[in-house]
């Protein structure tokens, strides 16, 4: 059972082929219990064996502790023309800190982009985590040596594991479902106008519930706070005038999560819970 001809066979293909051959030793059954006393159950066959990958855990306390960047695809105006559009996000505040548009994933535009987004930030050696998936582009030498000598920590996903980058994934859903959103692009300043306008929109004026209700760029400009605060100045207002109406007592708004996660600690999840 574990000679060259018979070791990637089954038991059953074993006895069928000695059978074949005008031999009969035992059944499928008996081949099975030496294997068993043999311990030698299991794959028998040499096959490829694909790393363990571990699974990325990040944790943000505020805006600059971990972004997240990806390519997604626009199309042009015939079939086969496609626009890539990086896109670099701050997963604390959801704010857009950085995206380029181009005719073909490069690495040299990544490192472009990146660079000059950490410089436009502000980001300071050992303060920033960058997580993307595991495209050619977000593994390639350029920009492995553009991370190290910013000291920026690079984090990558598992394969074939989307969840492991939510929050860009996320961001180009809301991008692709936005109303005004073409089948097609005319052209790649069409897209560039698109996107530049959709951005602007999207840090500014688009509240997520996933921050309290405000802009990302409230949350990435430290204006939370302050806003949150106004807005409880006016809720306690409403409550003053009309108790009646707040059967639960006075409102109070929704604050800033202290934290945002890729892959919360189970360990973490179930002492939250308990507590």
């Amino acid at each position: 059972m574990t000679s060259q001809e018979y070791v990637d066979k089954s038991p059953a293909s074993i006895v069928t082929s000695l059978l074949d051959n005008g031999i009969y030793l035992c059944s499928a059954r008996t081949l099975y219990r030496i294997l068993h006393a043999l311990n030698l159950v299991r794959e028998r066959r040499v096959i490829t064996h694909h790393p363990v990958y571990s699974k990325p855990e990040l944790i943000a306390e505020r805006p600059c502790e971990v972004w997240t960047w990806d390519i997604t695809k626009l199309k042009g105006p015939g079939k086969g023309v496609l626009y890539s559009l990086y896109v670099v996000l701050d997963i604390y505040s959801r704010f857009v800190v950085g995206w380029l548009l181009a005719e073909c994933e490069d690495d040299m535009l990544a490192e472009q982009l990146l660079h000059e987004t950490c410089q436009r930030e502000g980001i300071l050696r050992e303060q920033l985590t960058i997580h993307a998936d595991n495209g050619g582009v977000m593994r390639s030498k350029t920009v492995s040596e553009l991370f190290t000598r910013l000291g920026v920590t690079r984090s990558h996903s598992r394969p074939h594991c989307s969840n492991d980058n939510p929050y860009s994934e996320s961001q180009f859903k809301t991008l692709k479902y936005t109303p005004g959103f073409p089948e097609r692009f005319d052209g790649p300043d069409h897209a560039r106008a698109f996107c530049r306008e959709f951005f602007d929109v999207y840090n500014h004026n688009m509240y997520h519930s996933g921050i309290a209700m405000l802009t990302p760029a409230m949350v990435h400009q430290g204006q939370a706070s302050e806003v949150i605060a106004k807005r409880q100045a006016v809720l306690a207002q409403a409550f003053k005038a009309n108790p009646e109406r707040f059967v639960a007592g006075p409102p109070t708004h929704q604050q800033l999560p202290n934290a945002v996660w890729i892959n919360k600690p189970v360990e973490d999840a179930i002492q939250v819970v308990i507590s």
